[in-house]
Protein backbone atom coordinates (compact mmCIF):
# COMPACT_ATOMS: atom_id res chain seq x y z
CA UNK A 1 0.00 0.00 0.00
CA UNK A 2 1.09 3.63 -0.58
CA UNK A 3 2.48 5.25 2.46
CA UNK A 4 5.13 8.09 3.46
CA UNK A 5 7.60 7.11 5.32
CA UNK A 6 10.93 8.46 7.40
CA UNK A 7 14.04 6.06 6.02
CA UNK A 8 17.23 5.94 7.45
CA UNK A 9 20.15 8.37 6.28
CA UNK A 10 21.93 5.57 4.59
CA UNK A 11 18.92 5.00 2.57
CA UNK A 12 18.61 8.05 0.64
CA UNK A 13 21.59 9.23 -1.72
CA UNK A 14 24.30 11.19 0.25
CA UNK A 15 23.86 14.93 0.37
CA UNK A 16 24.73 18.25 2.27
CA UNK A 17 22.62 19.66 4.85
CA UNK A 18 20.19 16.53 5.89
CA UNK A 19 19.69 18.16 9.36
CA UNK A 20 18.52 21.40 7.65
CA UNK A 21 16.43 19.37 4.79
CA UNK A 22 14.51 16.72 6.72
CA UNK A 23 12.87 15.75 3.01
CA UNK A 24 15.15 14.19 2.13
CA UNK A 25 14.49 11.39 4.82
CA UNK A 26 11.01 11.38 3.34
CA UNK A 27 10.08 8.48 0.88
CA UNK A 28 6.04 8.28 -0.47
CA UNK A 29 5.76 4.74 -2.35
CA UNK A 30 4.47 1.25 -2.38
CA UNK A 31 5.35 -0.87 1.11
CA UNK A 32 4.08 -3.84 2.86
CA UNK A 33 2.56 -3.27 5.93
CA UNK A 34 4.61 -3.73 9.07
CA UNK A 35 3.70 -5.96 11.95
CA UNK A 36 1.90 -4.55 15.01
CA UNK A 37 1.21 -6.54 18.42
CA UNK A 38 -1.70 -8.83 18.03
CA UNK A 39 -5.26 -7.88 19.24
CA UNK A 40 -4.56 -3.97 17.59
CA UNK A 41 -7.51 -3.13 15.64
CA UNK A 42 -7.28 -2.02 11.89
CA UNK A 43 -8.55 1.32 11.21
CA UNK A 44 -9.17 2.72 7.06
CA UNK A 45 -7.85 6.31 7.14
CA UNK A 46 -10.06 8.69 5.92
CA UNK A 47 -7.96 11.97 6.87
CA UNK A 48 -4.63 12.31 8.50
CA UNK A 49 -3.12 15.73 9.50
CA UNK A 50 0.48 16.46 9.18
CA UNK A 51 2.51 17.77 12.87
CA UNK A 52 5.79 19.68 13.15
CA UNK A 53 5.99 15.88 14.70
CA UNK A 54 6.74 14.33 11.18
CA UNK A 55 9.73 16.73 10.47
CA UNK A 56 11.13 15.87 14.24
CA UNK A 57 10.63 11.93 13.23
CA UNK A 58 12.55 12.85 9.58
CA UNK A 59 15.31 13.90 11.18
CA UNK A 60 15.60 11.42 13.68
CA UNK A 61 14.32 12.64 16.64
CA UNK A 62 12.25 11.55 19.07
CA UNK A 63 12.02 7.78 16.89
CA UNK A 64 13.53 4.61 17.64
CA UNK A 65 16.53 3.98 15.58
CA UNK A 66 15.52 0.14 14.92
CA UNK A 67 11.90 1.67 13.85
CA UNK A 68 12.93 3.02 10.76
CA UNK A 69 11.77 3.27 8.09
CA UNK A 70 8.58 3.82 9.91
CA UNK A 71 5.44 5.10 8.46
CA UNK A 72 4.85 8.72 9.38
CA UNK A 73 1.78 10.39 10.94
CA UNK A 74 0.50 10.67 14.05
CA UNK A 75 -3.44 12.27 13.45
CA UNK A 76 -6.08 10.14 12.15
CA UNK A 77 -10.06 9.78 11.63
CA UNK A 78 -11.12 7.06 9.71
CA UNK A 79 -13.75 3.58 10.32
CA UNK A 80 -13.05 0.46 11.34
CA UNK A 81 -14.12 -2.58 10.14
CA UNK A 82 -17.60 -2.80 11.77
CA UNK A 83 -18.36 0.74 10.61
CA UNK A 84 -17.62 2.69 13.34
CA UNK A 85 -16.12 5.75 12.86
CA UNK A 86 -13.18 7.00 14.83
CA UNK A 87 -10.74 8.98 15.78
CA UNK A 88 -7.57 7.76 17.12
CA UNK A 89 -5.62 8.78 20.16
CA UNK A 90 -1.35 9.27 18.70
CA UNK A 91 -0.36 8.13 22.23
CA UNK A 92 0.31 4.58 22.83
CA UNK A 93 1.41 3.80 27.00
CA UNK A 94 2.93 0.39 27.60
CA UNK A 95 -0.01 -2.47 28.08
CA UNK A 96 1.08 -2.31 31.75
CA UNK A 97 0.30 1.17 32.28
CA UNK A 98 -2.83 1.89 34.82
CA UNK A 99 -2.02 5.61 34.89
CA UNK A 100 -2.82 8.92 32.64
CA UNK A 101 -1.43 7.55 29.25
CA UNK A 102 0.72 11.18 29.03
CA UNK A 103 2.67 9.76 32.37
CA UNK A 104 3.70 6.98 31.32
CA UNK A 105 7.49 7.04 31.03
CA UNK A 106 7.41 4.46 28.33
CA UNK A 107 4.52 6.37 26.58
CA UNK A 108 5.53 6.56 22.56
CA UNK A 109 2.99 8.69 19.71
CA UNK A 110 1.95 6.54 16.32
CA UNK A 111 5.01 6.86 13.98
CA UNK A 112 7.91 6.56 16.90
CA UNK A 113 7.79 2.77 17.80
CA UNK A 114 4.83 1.50 15.56
CA UNK A 115 3.41 2.30 12.13
CA UNK A 116 1.52 6.00 11.93
CA UNK A 117 -1.23 7.55 10.26
CA UNK A 118 0.17 8.24 6.58
CA UNK A 119 -1.29 4.87 4.87
CA UNK A 120 -4.75 3.53 3.72
CA UNK A 121 -4.84 1.51 7.41
CA UNK A 122 -3.66 2.29 10.74
CA UNK A 123 -3.49 -0.01 13.41
CA UNK A 124 -3.74 0.61 16.98
CA UNK A 125 -4.67 -0.92 20.12
CA UNK A 126 -8.94 -0.90 20.67
CA UNK A 127 -8.98 1.93 23.88
CA UNK A 128 -6.86 4.04 21.60
CA UNK A 129 -10.31 4.97 19.63
CA UNK A 130 -12.96 7.85 20.13
CA UNK A 131 -16.27 7.87 18.70
CA UNK A 132 -15.74 10.46 16.19
CA UNK A 133 -18.84 12.88 16.60
CA UNK A 134 -21.06 12.94 13.66
CA UNK A 135 -21.10 17.11 13.09
CA UNK A 136 -17.19 16.97 12.46
CA UNK A 137 -16.37 15.72 8.77
CA UNK A 138 -13.17 13.52 8.71
CA UNK A 139 -10.99 16.51 7.88
CA UNK A 140 -11.96 18.09 11.06
CA UNK A 141 -11.80 15.26 13.49
CA UNK A 142 -8.21 14.29 11.96
CA UNK A 143 -7.11 17.83 13.06
CA UNK A 144 -7.44 16.55 17.03
CA UNK A 145 -5.60 14.28 18.57
CA UNK A 146 -2.18 16.31 18.66
CA UNK A 147 -2.43 20.02 18.13
CA UNK A 148 -5.90 20.70 19.14
CA UNK A 149 -5.68 17.85 21.91
CA UNK A 150 -2.45 19.74 23.04
CA UNK A 151 -4.04 23.28 22.95
CA UNK A 152 -7.35 21.99 24.80
CA UNK A 153 -4.96 20.52 27.30
CA UNK A 154 -3.05 23.61 27.43
CA UNK A 155 -5.78 25.92 28.13
CA UNK A 156 -8.48 23.73 30.16
CA UNK A 157 -6.24 21.45 32.20
CA UNK A 158 -3.29 23.42 33.08
CA UNK A 159 -3.58 26.96 33.08
CA UNK A 160 -6.16 27.77 35.56
CA UNK A 161 -7.93 30.36 33.54
CA UNK A 162 -11.56 31.13 33.77
CA UNK A 163 -13.59 33.27 31.47
CA UNK A 164 -12.71 36.75 31.64
CA UNK A 165 -9.27 36.32 31.84
CA UNK A 166 -6.56 37.15 29.42
CA UNK A 167 -4.20 34.75 27.63
CA UNK A 168 -1.29 35.80 25.48
CA UNK A 169 -0.34 33.01 22.77
CA UNK A 170 3.16 33.43 21.39
CA UNK A 171 3.85 32.73 17.60
CA UNK A 172 0.39 32.77 15.56
CA UNK A 173 -0.42 30.84 12.59
CA UNK A 174 0.68 26.90 13.43
CA UNK A 175 -1.53 24.40 14.33
CA UNK A 176 -1.27 24.47 17.90
CA UNK A 177 -1.42 28.27 18.16
CA UNK A 178 -4.71 28.40 15.66
CA UNK A 179 -6.38 25.99 18.17
CA UNK A 180 -5.95 28.33 21.41
CA UNK A 181 -7.36 31.37 19.77
CA UNK A 182 -10.01 29.26 19.13
CA UNK A 183 -10.57 27.62 21.62
CA UNK A 184 -9.73 30.03 24.05
CA UNK A 185 -12.04 32.77 22.67
CA UNK A 186 -14.72 29.88 22.38
CA UNK A 187 -14.05 29.91 26.40
CA UNK A 188 -14.95 33.23 26.74
CA UNK A 189 -11.22 34.01 27.35
CA UNK A 190 -9.96 37.18 26.12
CA UNK A 191 -7.11 35.92 23.41
CA UNK A 192 -3.71 38.25 22.19
CA UNK A 193 -1.38 36.81 20.08
CA UNK A 194 2.34 37.51 18.65
CA UNK A 195 3.40 37.14 15.27
CA UNK A 196 6.01 37.99 12.71
CA UNK A 197 4.10 38.28 10.25
CA UNK A 198 1.42 41.10 9.98
CA UNK A 199 -0.71 38.87 7.35
CA UNK A 200 -0.33 35.78 10.05
CA UNK A 201 -1.81 38.63 12.83
CA UNK A 202 -4.60 39.74 10.20
CA UNK A 203 -5.84 36.26 10.10
CA UNK A 204 -5.66 35.26 14.19
CA UNK A 205 -7.95 38.76 14.32
CA UNK A 206 -9.93 36.66 11.79
CA UNK A 207 -10.08 33.63 13.73
CA UNK A 208 -10.87 35.11 17.09
CA UNK A 209 -8.18 37.11 18.59
CA UNK A 210 -8.92 39.98 20.16
CA UNK A 211 -5.58 41.81 19.64
CA UNK A 212 -2.48 41.09 18.01
CA UNK A 213 0.99 42.47 18.55
CA UNK A 214 4.27 42.26 16.93
CA UNK A 215 7.32 39.52 18.73
CA UNK A 216 8.53 41.26 21.84
CA UNK A 217 6.35 44.51 21.67
CA UNK A 218 4.96 45.90 25.32
CA UNK A 219 1.11 45.06 25.91
CA UNK A 220 -1.09 47.30 27.05
CA UNK A 221 -1.73 44.92 30.72
CA UNK A 222 -0.27 41.72 32.06
CA UNK A 223 -2.08 38.49 30.78
CA UNK A 224 -2.86 35.73 33.08
CA UNK A 225 -1.91 33.27 30.98
CA UNK A 226 0.84 33.08 28.45
CA UNK A 227 0.73 29.87 25.99
CA UNK A 228 3.86 29.10 25.37
CA UNK A 229 5.37 26.37 22.22
CA UNK A 230 8.20 29.02 20.59
CA UNK A 231 11.21 28.67 23.47
CA UNK A 232 14.37 30.94 23.47
CA UNK A 233 12.56 33.84 21.08
CA UNK A 234 9.86 34.22 23.29
CA UNK A 235 10.59 33.47 26.71
CA UNK A 236 11.93 36.36 28.14
CA UNK A 237 8.27 38.59 26.90
CA UNK A 238 6.81 35.51 28.09
CA UNK A 239 7.56 36.37 31.87
CA UNK A 240 7.33 39.83 31.62
CA UNK A 241 3.91 39.91 29.98
CA UNK A 242 2.64 38.03 33.05
CA UNK A 243 1.02 39.52 36.25
CA UNK A 244 2.19 38.76 39.44
CA UNK A 245 0.75 35.20 40.16
CA UNK A 246 0.38 34.32 36.37
CA UNK A 247 1.24 31.08 34.19
CA UNK A 248 2.72 30.20 31.56
CA UNK A 249 2.33 26.74 30.07
CA UNK A 250 5.15 25.35 28.11
CA UNK A 251 4.36 22.63 24.81
CA UNK A 252 7.59 23.09 23.61
CA UNK A 253 10.34 25.21 22.09
CA UNK A 254 10.92 25.33 18.01
CA UNK A 255 13.60 28.26 18.48
CA UNK A 256 15.41 26.07 21.53
CA UNK A 257 16.10 26.27 24.66
CA UNK A 258 16.05 29.41 27.30
CA UNK A 259 17.48 31.37 30.16
CA UNK A 260 14.92 30.21 33.25
CA UNK A 261 15.01 33.99 34.54
CA UNK A 262 14.26 32.51 38.19
CA UNK A 263 15.06 35.13 39.86
CA UNK A 264 11.54 37.13 37.96
CA UNK A 265 9.92 33.49 38.26
CA UNK A 266 10.30 33.69 42.47
CA UNK A 267 9.97 36.91 42.97
CA UNK A 268 6.30 37.50 41.19
CA UNK A 269 5.40 33.82 42.19
CA UNK A 270 4.85 32.87 38.34
CA UNK A 271 3.68 29.36 38.09
CA UNK A 272 5.84 27.58 35.27
CA UNK A 273 3.68 24.26 33.97
CA UNK A 274 4.80 22.01 31.52
CA UNK A 275 2.17 20.54 29.15
CA UNK A 276 2.66 17.37 26.85
CA UNK A 277 -0.14 16.28 23.97
CA UNK A 278 -3.49 14.94 26.38
CA UNK A 279 -5.47 11.80 27.67
CA UNK A 280 -8.08 9.80 25.32
CA UNK A 281 -10.84 10.95 28.02
CA UNK A 282 -9.40 15.14 26.78
CA UNK A 283 -9.52 13.74 23.26
CA UNK A 284 -13.08 12.39 23.91
CA UNK A 285 -14.05 15.75 25.98
CA UNK A 286 -12.30 17.68 22.82
CA UNK A 287 -14.63 16.49 19.83
CA UNK A 288 -17.56 16.94 21.94
CA UNK A 289 -16.96 20.47 22.84
CA UNK A 290 -15.88 21.13 19.20
CA UNK A 291 -19.89 18.99 18.63
CA UNK A 292 -21.61 21.28 20.38
CA UNK A 293 -20.32 25.01 20.10
CA UNK A 294 -19.78 24.70 16.44
CA UNK A 295 -15.89 25.51 16.90
CA UNK A 296 -13.61 23.69 13.96
CA UNK A 297 -10.00 22.84 13.35
CA UNK A 298 -9.23 25.84 10.70
CA UNK A 299 -7.70 23.51 7.65
CA UNK A 300 -4.93 25.30 5.27
CA UNK A 301 -5.59 22.44 2.70
CA UNK A 302 -6.11 18.94 2.11
CA UNK A 303 -3.71 17.14 -0.17
CA UNK A 304 -3.60 13.62 -1.41
CA UNK A 305 -0.83 10.65 0.07
CA UNK A 306 0.78 11.20 -3.48
CA UNK A 307 1.84 15.13 -2.47
CA UNK A 308 2.75 14.65 1.42
CA UNK A 309 6.11 15.70 0.60
CA UNK A 310 4.82 19.30 -0.83
CA UNK A 311 2.42 19.49 2.75
CA UNK A 312 5.53 18.87 4.61
CA UNK A 313 7.78 20.96 2.70
CA UNK A 314 5.40 24.16 3.30
CA UNK A 315 4.82 23.07 7.13
CA UNK A 316 8.73 23.21 7.19
CA UNK A 317 8.93 26.76 5.17
CA UNK A 318 6.67 28.30 7.45
CA UNK A 319 3.73 28.49 4.89
CA UNK A 320 0.81 26.93 7.07
CA UNK A 321 -1.95 28.55 8.98
CA UNK A 322 -3.79 26.66 10.76
CA UNK A 323 -3.37 22.33 9.74
CA UNK A 324 -2.58 20.24 6.12
CA UNK A 325 -4.53 17.11 5.95
CA UNK A 326 -3.77 14.44 4.04
CA UNK A 327 -6.26 12.29 2.20
CA UNK A 328 -5.07 8.45 1.92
Amino acid sequence: MLAARAVRPADVPPSTGLQEDPLQFLEVGEREPAPVPEGWVPVRVRAAALNRHDLWTLRGVGVHPEALPVVLGCDAAGTTEDGREVVVHAVLSDPGWAGEETLDPRRTLLSERWPGTLAPVVRVPARNLVDKPAELSFEEAACLPTAWLTAYRMLFTNSGTSPGDTVLVQGAGGGVSTALVALAASAGLRVWVTSRSEERRARALELGAHAAFAPGERLPERVDAVMESVGKATWGHSLRSLKPGGTVVVCGATTGDAPAELNRVFFTQLRVVGSTMGSREELRRLAQLCATTGVRPLVDDVLPLAEAGEGLRRLEAGEVFGKVVIRP
